[in-house]
């Protein structure tokens, strides 16, 4: 089992990369936050893995800018309903501490807001696991300063949209109003809050 991969980013998408190890190039899937803050291709990255074990008895790789949104992603793959993508696909709509206070809570319509996710999907993310959320909670570590200085960070933002499919200008006033609204926000928080601002920027 492949548990990270600390390689060159030889392609970067907006839910794929590309990390070549030894020669090898090792496709792997990653939420937006996680594709947003790899390093341009070319550079070193290190990511979390988890392997998943497909019908045809091949392998798919998730990776994760951090072992806690792999553990989350762990949790999620657990529930009847939820695969890998759409674990993901989870991951990239909510913020872990979110996530897991939304679960521990019972907060189900909170739930239903995450694209991909219906009541009976919700309901059954809080049964499931309303006990084991804990961890992802109380281990929230503490906001990081962002690395670059505002007008750069947003241009990473707007181009982590854009990857996504939203239009140039969308990307950009979602990434300002974002970088706006949480001016000390790590990169991963401005992809969710830029995503959220899209919502309102329709």
């Amino acid at each position: 089992m492949i548990a990270s991969l600390r390689g060159i980013v030889r392609e970067r998408g907006a839910d794929r990369a590309v990390i070549e190890c030894g020669g090898v190039g090792y496709e792997v899937f990653v939420s937006a936050a996680t594709a947003a803050g790899l390093p341009p291709e070319g550079a070193e990255a290190r990511l979390s893995v988890h392997t998943h074990a497909v019908k045809d008895g091949g392998l798919q790789l998730f990776g994760f800018a951090e072992p806690r949104e792999r553990a989350a992603f762990e949790l999620l793959i657990e529930v009847q309903g939820i695969g890998p993508k759409l674990a993901l696909q989870v991951l990239s709509g909510i913020a872990i501490g979110h996530l897991a206070t939304a679960i521990a809570r019972g907060e189900v319509a909170r739930l239903c807001t995450v694209r991909g996710i219906g009541k009976k999907t919700a309901e059954r993310l809080v049964t499931e696991l309303r006990d084991r959320v804990g961890a992802l909670v109380e281990g929230s570590p503490p906001p990081a300063a962002p690395s670059a200085a505002p007008g750069g960070i947003a241009e990473r933002v707007a181009q982590a949209l854009e990857a996504l499919g939203y239009r140039a200008a969308q990307a950009e006033r979602a990434a300002r109003a974002a970088a706006a609204a949480l001016p000390d926000a790590p990169l991963e928080v401005l992809v969710r809050e830029a995503l959220r601002q899209t919502e309102g920027l329709r």
